[in-house]
């Protein structure tokens, strides 16, 4: 029996319509009567993380970010790891060929050069909300994470002129499709549960994991049940073949692998 139980959110946990299902609500819930711990693992910011735990009175450790950020229950800090300022400096100041929209953060939120509606709309349970500035006046000091949003094969593209630039220095990943970010060297959510599971003197083999993207694949391939969504990025199926594919997000498909499994332990699992 697994001890920590660890859930991507957008394209996992969250249905397309970016909403938490009430299975999966009441499937959390079951999961915490066995005293099983949980840790929500996303690129989402701990600041809105926060707000949605209080909405729906969860309790859970919070992995944000896509590894940058580790928060205990109480919200007290267990991990932070940073862009390196150099970094930092070069992703923000040089002039890359992409039509991608540039977001930065850091403790204090999100930032975007422009208006940008439509981002919003995965954020309607908290409101979180960017805030529109002049990203290249951003001190390099602080700044966590930075994304770059757009078509896919513009931010392949793109990835290319980063690793030509940034090397072996920074941490690239597809969030989603349509999402590329630069994290600190060695950040990732695998890394960040590590850091976790350590805490509450859990072993690696004692975690299970469900994720959908490519940020998802070191937390998925370093726990003892690593569980891929049926809607997942290609890639991920592609990178981790030795792990099961479950259903889709949009039936809350990990409240469905979860409920049998809690029930019938011992039985193979069959997609809803």
């Amino acid at each position: 029996m697994a001890r920590l139980a660890a859930f991507d959110m957008d394209g996992t946990l969250l249905m397309p319509n970016h909403h938490l299902g009430d299975e999966t609500l009441s499937t959390l819930a079951r999961l915490r009567e066995r005293d099983i711990t949980l840790t929500f693992a996303t690129g989402r910011h701990v600041l809105e993380m926060q707000h949605i735990l209080g909405s729906f009175s969860l309790e859970a450790f919070l992995i944000t970010g896509n590894g940058t950020r580790v928060h205990s229950l109480e919200g007290e800090v267990l991990h932070r790891q940073d862009l390196d300022p150099a970094i930092a400096d070069i992703v923000l100041h040089q002039a890359w060929d992409t039509q991608a929209s540039m977001h930065v953060f850091n403790d204090n939120g999100w930032f975007t050069g422009q208006e940008i509606p439509a981002m919003l709309h995965a954020h309607v349970y908290s409101g979180f909300h960017y805030q529109v500035v002049d990203v290249k006046r951003i001190p390099a000091h602080q700044v966590t994470k930075i994304c770059f949003c757009g078509d896919h094969d513009d931010l392949i593209r793109l990835g290319i002129q980063l690793n030509d630039a940034l090397g072996e220095r920074a941490n690239l990943c597809f969030s989603a499709v349509d999402c590329l970010e630069v994290l600190p060297l060695g950040c990732n959510k695998g890394a960040a549960l590590k850091v976790l599971s350590n805490h509450l003197g859990f072993t690696m083999a004692e975690c299970m994991a469900f994720g959908d993207a490519m940020n998802d694949r070191e937390m998925l391939g370093s726990v003892g049940r690593g569980l891929i969504m049926g809607n997942a990025m290609p890639q991920l199926i592609a990178e981790l073949p030795h792990l099961s594919v479950i259903g889709h997000c949009r039936n809350q498909a990990v409240s469905h692998y979860l409920t049998h499994w809690l029930d019938n332990p011992h039985l193979p699992y069959s997609p809803e």
